[in-house]
């Protein structure tokens, strides 16, 4: 078996988006002939709390755990927030704050923690795992990020001690869709840029999870970039079934931030829900995990207030028995300038639940090769057309066929990355 360290801010018992894909890859890596090796922060800002993902921690592996300083309790107090209120991503805001506290706490982070607010554990990890790795022998270490500080630890890896190592962009670097929201000085700007063409031209590999962030990778860092795609779990999936929901329901899980507005399908459902009483009566719009204020402002003035139900943040467990009972999945891409490469992981779930799947973004983005008929991808503004086959998704009571939903398990694309693994650590 070879050994790989897997650097990252995101494992169990926190939860939130961020954990999932290397937990699941350090489950089934052990079937490829890799033995992973978990470093991560021992006091992390926690997005969740989900102790039932321990579970898919493949029994005796190595998790090593450092202190970590963050700047987050100190933000906390300056902006009046409580100590155990969660620090949201992707200015996800559930309710309406602002002022110059907060213009100024985010002026300051974006200035003075660059790549972001856990740059402050960089050295202390290199300066750690030099020591560790001159004693405990690895064949290959990946760094996985946001945050993005993960992949200067391995930099400072590589530049020390030469050992391959693969960056795993999960979302972009600069072209995240909220990097103009940063508030940048130009130096600042600058020096991301700088680290990003760093990380990108140093690393043995750079892997992404979609086709149009790999281009958009590889113009920047000049060199190929892979795609390898989240995915599901089998074992994820709740068995028996749960029984699907007598309800017209419209499920979105997980975080709905400002940019997954979709003000044009609200209006329309507003419409329909109006106009077809026998609709109106079991219609639901439902969201699982944090929605921002904006959201919720945007289907009120829609006229979908009262059927609004908001379950906030569950367990992955739970969450998976929602997406099994809901009658149609709602997938809305961030209205932004990237929203071409936007994959979602929670897409992979959706479709290994066999519920039907509304998508809502750009028709020649990369959400366009995985949401494949029997699913439903509509504009922002709906037509009456699409309407109707919207309203169509909510009377099918039976599970869809899904096509090539086997290249989307976890175990598989453990195996494409054991390969990558095993080209990168290969003698040259």
């Amino acid at each position: 078996m070879k050994r790989v360290l897997i650097i990252t801010y995101y494992w169990p018992p926190n939860g939130g988006a961020g954990v999932y894909r290397w937990l699941k890859m350090s489950k089934y890596l052990p079937e490829h002939g890799w033995t992973p090796v978990i470093y991560t922060p021992e006091n992390p800002e926690r997005v969740a709390d989900d102790a039932a993902l321990l579970k898919d921690v493949r029994p005796g592996t190595e998790v090593i755990k450092r202190p970590i300083t963050e700047p987050f309790s100190l933000y906390k107090r300056f902006t009046g927030r409580a100590q155990h209120e969660r620090v949201q991503t992707a200015f996800l805001s559930e309710q309406a704050k602002g002022g110059w506290k907060e213009d100024l706490a985010l002026w300051v982070r974006s200035n003075f923690f660059i790549p972001d607010a856990r740059v402050w554990w960089v050295r202390p990890s290199i300066a750690f795992l030099k020591d560790y790795l001159r004693e405990h022998r690895v064949d290959a270490v990946v760094t996985t990020g946001p945050p993005h500080s993960m992949h200067l630890i391995g930099r400072g890896l590589k530049r020390a001690l030469g050992i391959p190592w693969v960056a795993d962009l999960r979302d972009p670097w600069t072209d995240i869709d909220f990097y103009q929201q940063l508030k940048l000085t130009g130096w600042a700007d600058a020096r991301h840029h700088r680290l990003e063409r760093n990380v990108l031209q140093e690393a043995d590999r750079v892997v992404t999870v979609s086709w149009r962030w790999a281009d958009d990778l590889a113009r920047i860092g000049g060199r190929p970039v892979e795609v390898i795609t989240n995915g599901f779990d089998p074992e994820d999936v709740p068995s028996p079934p749960v029984p699907l929901d007598d309800r017209y329901s419209l499920v979105h899980i997980g975080s709905m931030s400002a940019t997954r507005d979709c003000p044009g399908l609200w209006k329309a459902l507003g419409a329909l829900c109006r106009r077809d009483p026998g609709f109106s009566e079991r219609f639901v719009l439902r969201f699982v995990g944090p929605v921002d204020h904006a959201i919720i402002a945007s289907v009120q003035e829609a006229g979908l207030a009262d059927h609004v139900e908001r379950l906030g943040r569950i367990g992955h467990d739970e969450a998976m028995r929602e997406m099994q009972r809901a009658r149609v999945l709602l997938l809305p891409i961030n209205d932004t300038p990237n929203s071409g490469g936007i994959l979602p992981g929670k897409l992979y779930e959706y479709l290994s639940v066999g519920r039907p799947v509304l998508a809502i973004g750009p028709g020649d983005g990369d959400v366009a090769r995985v949401v494949r008929e029997p699913h439903l991808r509509i504009d922002r503004v709906p037509s009456e057309g699409q309407m109707a086959a919207v309203r169509a998704l909510f009377e099918q009571d039976g599970e869809l066929v899904q096509q090539d939903r086997a290249r989307f398990d976890r175990r598989a694309l453990a195996g494409t990355y054991a390969q990558l693994l095993a080209d990168a650590s290969a003698p040259r």
